[in-house]
């Protein structure tokens, strides 16, 4: 069973499995969104006394919590006991972008260069990360939810305001690959 689980998966279904849980939580009349979490912890901890965001009744999201819990759960088994050494199979166009911007062809799942402790206790590093989840944060507040709860909750309870989200994250995915990236890492 366990060589059945380490073998790569069909993209398709995981296309399944989400769909699935939407019509779900749709049926339920509930959404679904990753980022609405930290919103309930801060409530969960008091902060509602202080700021009027975060007073609301935080029971009625503790379904999400749960979530949030097996995702850290799952992500933990998967690494502990799912994972493989095998490197990464990329194409060569691939690894000639990445030698362009100075790394190497990942020998796991991700580029020792970005992913690994040497990368985030250094300057460049620590930068990259505060930053970057900085933007994360702060985009994800001005866009009324992060992209798993636009582009999976939203367009599936056909709300405008979340496919107009999901096309901006697409123009932001474009330009940090081909504008900003390549500046950050040349």
């Amino acid at each position: 069973m366990i060589e059945f689980i380490k073998q790569p998966w069909t993209w398709w279904f995981s296309g399944i499995i989400i769909s699935s849980i939407m019509f779900i939580l749709l049926f339920f009349g509930k959404s679904f969104g990753f980022s609405s979490n930290l919103r309930t912890m801060c409530s969960i901890a008091g902060a509602g006394k202080v700021v009027k965001f975060f007073d609301f009744d935080w029971k009625t999201q503790s379904w999400n919590l749960v979530f949030l819990v097996g995702a850290i759960l799952g992500g933990f088994i998967a690494n502990q006991f799912l994972s493989t050494t095998d490197p990464v199979q990329i194409s060569a166009a691939t690894i000639e972008d990445l030698k362009k911007l100075g790394f190497s062809a990942p020998e796991g799942i991700q580029p020792k260069e970005l992913f690994s402790w040497e990368a985030v206790f250094s300057l460049k590093g620590f930068l990259i990360l505060a930053v970057g989840g900085f933007l994360v944060g702060l985009g994800s507040r001005y866009a009324g939810g992060c992209t798993s709860g636009h582009a999976i909750s939203g367009i599936s309870d056909l709300q405008i305001p979340s496919l107009i989200a999901v096309v901006g994250f697409f123009i932001g995915g474009l330009a940090m690959t081909y504008l900003i990236f390549p500046l950050i890492f040349n």
